[in-house]
């Protein structure tokens, strides 16, 4: 299957929270798009790996992407190393996607840009033709995505550009809130963490609120990126 868009996180639900609208809209436009995982989300203070394994696969149905997949990376201790990026290469090389959605450059969690810049390394070293790797006992061809973009999480980072997402916010939510481990319950004996209040809950809406206020939309979602944005003319533009 080729994509035309991975989203790749450090844990399940960072793409759901970073990009989750972006993501059911270019659904509805036709496109192909996947989730990368790289761990389980075992060191969260809520939930087990076994739980968010089937919240992850929920929320990918909620939001029809194609496929959804899980490498399994150590949580809190994976590292950008050679070890670790021929494995996303391989799923780079296997799906193909034109466009790669990554974990934030800059945020409270370790490995957000952590994951960040692995991601981003591995996406250029995929298309190094001498970097050899096999899926399945079949030698892989090089392929380097056209663009990397790196979503916004925790921080409020000056995006680069944003994209209009209104009419798929709710959308995103539910996808989120599949992931009921994590977040605002009343009802919950787990340990609060800092993505388990109501201010963090309600936060999702009104941050993309605010975005598309400024761009004079219901609801936008920020993205950062690490080279210029071309367009064909200035109609392109809203």
């Amino acid at each position: 299957m080729i994509l035309d868009i991975l989203a790749i996180g450090a844990h399940p639900d960072d793409v759901e929270l970073g990009c989750g609208a972006t993501i059911a809209k270019e659904i509805s436009l036709g496109k192909k798009v996947g989730i990368l995982d790289l761990t389980r989300g075992e060191l969260g203070t809520r939930g087990s790996a076994e739980i968010r394994d089937v919240e992850a696969a929920n929320s990918a149905k909620i939001l029809g992407v194609s496929i959804r997949e899980n490498l399994a990376f150590a949580d809190g201790f994976f590292q950008n190393d050679k070890k670790h990026q021929l494995e996303i290469i391989k799923i780079i090389r296997k799906y193909k996607p034109t466009v790669v959605l990554c974990n934030a450059v800059d945020d409270r969690h370790i490995d957000h840009p952590k994951g960040s810049e692995l991601v981003s390394n591995a996406c250029f070293l995929s298309g190094l033709m001498k970097i050899e790797t096999t899926l399945d006992g079949i030698k892989q061809v090089a392929w380097r995505p056209k663009q990397v973009y790196h979503y916004i999480q925790w921080k409020n980072l000056e995006p680069d550009f944003v994209i209009d997402v209104s009419g798929f916010i709710e959308t995103k939510m539910n996808a989120v809130l599949a992931y009921s481990s994590q977040f605002y319950n009343p009802n919950s004996k787990e340990p609060s963490s800092p993505i388990s209040s109501k201010n963090f809950l309600d936060s999702i809406k009104y941050r993309a609120q605010d975005l598309g206020r400024i761009i004079g939309v219901e609801y936008a979602e920020g993205f950062t990126t690490e080279r210029y944005v071309a367009i064909k003319s200035l109609d392109n533009l809203m």
